[in-house]
């Protein structure tokens, strides 16, 4: 019933050149769409699209986004419906400052990991704030141990960038690919050719805790970079920033920058 449509949604998405985990998750919601509505997509009203989105029940504003996102684009790209219609205003955007790491905590717990490749994963992530994606996509020709540079290909916004390789990193590493021989992918998973994202934050709150997440990793490394007197302009390179305003948000979580502040009383 929804088949047909749905394969012509995931084409468009691609050829308007949409990430895999966009399309992934845009897909997943407009099926979650047309299974609820109950029509063949052709007797869609606007009046279906809206009661969905009124009546949903949304976890969180980021999925809210997505949803509206996915079904924005099969109403507007795929139905070829005017989008007037319907009411696809996005909330705004919650203002919440980054989950952040103590630093020295990091390295204590990551130095005493025994298992070789977790602790690579989870160096690697803290060592240049790579997001989930971006470590389990990373393969071996990537490492550029000549230079000291690891390539990010693809990373969000469909961007290559290129982030520096420490000699610490280098040599945990090294110590793991001798033990894990991995092919391809440079972390592999235990049935398949890529560790999975979800391992990943398996692996967080193993080692790290229960209220942490992977993505803390990523905060963690640029307020530490911060602290330590890098400049924004080469933590916004090495996050992968557009705008150096998404990069400022550390300025304003990093404790040990505050406490530098001379204040006028």
């Amino acid at each position: 019933m929804y088949d047909s449509v749905l394969r012509i949604y995931n084409q468009k998405l691609k050829y308007l050149n949409y990430s895999n985990r966009t399309i992934e998750v845009y897909s997943h919601y407009t099926g979650k769409f047309l299974e609820a509505v109950g029509k063949y997509p052709q007797h869609l009203t606007a009046a279906d699209f809206q009661g969905y989105l009124n009546g949903f029940s949304f976890t969180s504003i980021s999925q809210q986004n997505q949803i509206i996102n996915a079904i924005k684009f099969l109403y507007e790209k795929v139905l070829n419906r005017k989008y007037d219609k319907v009411d696809f205003t996005r909330p705004r955007k919650e203002k919440k400052l980054p989950q952040v790491i103590d630093a020295e905590f990091l390295v204590e717990r990551i130095s005493a990991i025994p298992n070789l490749k977790h602790k690579a994963i989870l160096m690697l992530a803290f060592s240049v704030g790579l997001r989930v994606s971006e470590v389990i996509n990373l393969m071996i020709k990537d490492i550029d141990s000549e230079r000291m540079l690891i390539t990010i290909r693809q990373g969000k916004g469909r961007k290559d960038r290129v982030v520096p390789l420490s000699p610490n990193l280098l040599n945990t590493l090294r110590l793991y690919y001798k033990a894990y021989k991995p092919k391809r992918y440079l972390f592999n998973g235990q049935f398949s050719d890529q560790y999975s994202a979800t391992s990943c934050n398996q692996l967080v709150k193993q080692y790290l805790g229960e209220k942490y997440h992977f993505h803390s990793l990523r905060h963690s490394c640029f307020t530490s970079l911060l602290e330590a007197g890098t400049d924004l302009r080469i933590i916004q390179k090495i996050a992968g920033h557009s705008s150096s305003r998404t990069t400022e948000v550390y300025t304003h979580v990093s404790s040990r920058v505050l406490g530098k502040v001379p204040l006028p009383i």
